[in-house]
């Protein structure tokens, strides 16, 4: 072969071997649900797991936020996530995601509960004590997108009792479950959102932290959350990634060991986009129960806002 049409092959065959090995990283976004070093260290050794038995490189990412991760998948910066629904609806919505799994917990179930909670010293003892008593607590809410820490007390606690948490409480402020946890803790704040696999966690883990705080209210089941990858995603790959998460855990001690770490985790099943029908729902109704409060609103504009709005639950309903 001539010595330029060496060269030239010698730099194609490097060239597909570079875009055949980018094709093969992945970067796996985890929601902020608590510090980045803690998520790390849950993390990581299932990364460490899904490379050995995908071939894949896997990149973790670990966003400060919910939309850092939701804008990384939008942007193709990620492209396969860990969300819980309402931050998955965000990546369904606007950053070409697709849900391909949900989480199961270690005791076989697919759901769990968004809470208040308060110090174990706290004289709050009760939604209604924390409803009637807005104007001397300092409240902490979740991250706007997230769903048991956000979504699901504002639609139940607040839209349902006809209350704006922004202007409720004497203090308001959003943070992620670990920071609500460590606050409360700490008596910076009176009262706070959290859930169940947090508080799991913490009592698996900290059972003496676990037993200076009490729950005052406690949602409806909220679906388990799930993992998501960008529709764009090349099928083999996908295919390699689901089959791995779909098929960890399912008998081998260790995987469950590391599963149990992550969030008391126990496996994952099928699912899809028909997921966060209930979230969407929870929205929608949220939505509803605020422009049907709101006197500036015209009421001609108010009842084309509230049959829009059933429009679109009658059609999730289908």
């Amino acid at each position: 072969m001539p010595s330029l049409a060496r060269h030239l092959f010698t730099a194609a065959a490097i060239g597909l071997a570079c875009t055949f090995v980018q094709a093969q990283e992945i970067n796996f976004g985890i929601i902020a649900t608590d510090s980045a070093s803690t998520q790390r260290e849950r993390w990581e050794p299932f990364f460490r797991d899904m490379e050995k038995k995908t071939g894949l490189t896997i990149k973790s990412f670990y966003a400060p936020d919910y939309a850092g991760v939701i804008e990384a998948m939008r942007f193709n910066k990620v492209q396969v996530a860990w969300y819980g629904n309402k931050a998955a609806m965000e990546a369904v919505d606007r950053a070409n995601g697709e849900i391909f799994a949900q989480v199961m917990y270690a005791d076989g179930s697919f759901g769990y509960h968004g809470l208040l909670i308060a110090h174990k010293d706290s004289p709050y003892n009760t939604l209604d004590d924390v409803l009637k008593n807005s104007k001397n607590i300092n409240f902490s809410i979740g991250d706007p997108n997230s769903t048991s820490g956000f979504l699901v007390p504002t639609f139940y606690v607040f839209a349902q009792n006809q209350v704006d948490h922004r202007t409720a409480f004497k203090t308001v402020r959003n943070a992620s479950h670990g920071a609500n946890l460590q606050a409360v803790l700490a008596r910076q704040v009176d009262v706070a959102t959290n859930n169940t696999e947090d508080m799991g966690k913490l009592e698996s883990s900290k059972p003496e932290l676990f037993k200076q705080i009490k729950v005052l209210w406690r949602s409806p089941l909220i679906p388990s959350d799930p993992f998501v990858y960008r529709k764009d995603l090349d099928p083999a790959i996908k295919a390699k990634v689901k089959s791995f998460v779909l098929g960890y855990a399912k008998t081998d001690p260790q995987e469950k060991a590391i599963l149990k770490v992550i969030y008391n985790y126990g496996g994952f099943r099928d699912s899809n986009n028909d997921q966060l029908i209930p979230i969407r729902q929870l929205e929608l109704f949220r939505d509803r129960a605020k422009a049907a409060a709101d006197d500036k609103l015209a009421a001609d504009e108010k009842t084309k806002v509230l049959a829009e709005i059933d429009r679109k639950l009658a059609a999730l309903s289908k």
